[in-house]
């Protein structure tokens, strides 16, 4: 029988964007915040240590980052140590890597980092790096870049179910609007629906505040055995269920049509089936909005809004502060930025402090249940259930 596992401790890097220190400055940030918002545990706790990172050879010219990374944050895992890399996705899958370990007993307390040092002293670095994350031999040499793939899913949504890009832009309005209550939010700014509809054009239909910044940014958390977590907080936070399931790799490949993500129904399926609820269950959501299209056809494939009525889901306040659920209080990836690695991270970090009243001006009212969803493209997803400590 798996093991109950709880996150204990949880913190990010102070402030996401452009960061002025090295790689592990960043991790160090990530690390010390973590500690920090647990003080029962010490670094000798630590018996695994796991790091989300998708590109530092390119971004700081470093591989090799694991035990790196665990050297800077003050720990030696005797048990476990590894790097986590799946795109947008690897912070997640740490998460869940780490939550493995605990449940098959291979370790009690286990350490995760995820840390992305994005910008470049030449910009065009970064693209360059991001484009190794699709098919570089079909798609990348193509131009087929996230945007360009996004706007494509977009597109066949808005043909299929008619979704605005009225309802996309609000998405973003709404996101903006929570960052604006977040301190390490990239752009800590609301904005308004003529804003983002009159602002620079990327890609159809897509202007950039669609779309998420390239941004530097570091989290952590720690995890433990449900007997040990008990010795160290009396608000622990527990992994109740998780899914992963992928169709392809390259566009031409994904089964569906790609303004449907069935993959990520079939995820989340399985994480609710193992944690014992429905999405009716969940208060609060932290999603992966990497543009606004992402978030309506997320609240759609996770259950939230009947298939097609995403868009109406956003535009009646329902993913908002006392609407059916509050999607991406921190402010999303669209307000916060998305350092690749990170980004999981700091979507378990927002999740423990919303399911424990410690998120602030945030703070969803009453908060039980929360869910984590992240993905690798429009093929991959990532899910996974928290639950209080007193359910």
């Amino acid at each position: 029988m798996p093991r109950r596992v709880a996150v204990v401790a949880a913190g990010t890097s102070r402030k996401w964007g452009i960061f002025p220190g090295t790689y592990r400055d960043l991790i160090s940030e990530a690390g010390k915040a973590t500690f920090d918002s647990n003080p029962r545990i010490k670094p000798a706790d630590i018996e695994g240590f796991i790091l989300a990172s998708v590109f530092p050879e390119r971004s700081v010219f470093q591989s090799h980052v694991a035990t790196l990374a665990a050297e800077t944050v003050g720990v030696k895992p005797l048990k476990l140590f590894q790097r986590v890399e799946n795109m947008c996705g690897s912070g997640t899958i740490a998460i869940r890597t780490a939550y493995m370990a605990i449940a098959s007993g291979l370790a009690d307390v286990v350490m995760v980092i995820g840390a992305e040092k994005m910008h470049t002293p030449q910009p065009v670095e970064t693209y360059l790096s991001m484009l190794g994350g699709v098919d570089r031999e079909y798609e990348g040499s193509l131009g087929v870049t996230a945007p360009a793939q996004f706007a494509l899913a977009a597109q066949s949504h808005m043909q299929k179910y008619g979704t605005t890009q009225e309802q996309m832009s609000l998405v973003s309005v709404k996101n903006h609007t929570h960052a604006a209550n977040n301190p390490y939010a990239h752009f800590p700014k609301a904005c308004t629906l003529e804003e983002v509809l009159n602002a620079r054009p990327v890609t159809t239909p897509f202007t950039i505040l669609d779309c998420s910044p390239i941004t530097d940014g570091a989290a952590g958390m720690i995890l433990m055995s449900e007997d040990k977590a008990w010795e160290y907080t009396d608000k622990p936070v527990f992994i109740l269920g998780t899914g992963q399931a992928a169709s392809g790799f390259n566009y031409a490949n994904v089964p569906s049509d790609l303004g449907d993500w069935t993959m990520l129904q079939k995820a989340a399926q399985d994480a609710y089936r193992m944690a014992g609820v429905t999405a009716e269950d969940i208060d609060v959501a932290e999603v992966h909005d990497c543009f606004s299209i992402s978030e309506i056809i997320i609240t759609e494939e996770l259950g939230f809004a009947a298939k097609g009525e995403g868009g109406s889901f956003i535009a009646d306040g329902r993913s908002d502060y006392g609407g059916d659920v509050v999607i991406n209080p921190r402010g999303g990836l669209l307000g916060c930025g998305h350092p690749l690695g990170a980004t999981g991270v700091a979507q378990g970090v927002e999740l423990f402090r919303q399911l424990r009243g410690e998120a602030g001006v945030r703070q969803v009212e009453d908060a039980r249940m929360g869910l984590g969803h992240n993905l690798s493209g429009v093929s991959e997803h990532h899910v996974l259930i928290y639950g209080r400590g007193d359910l």
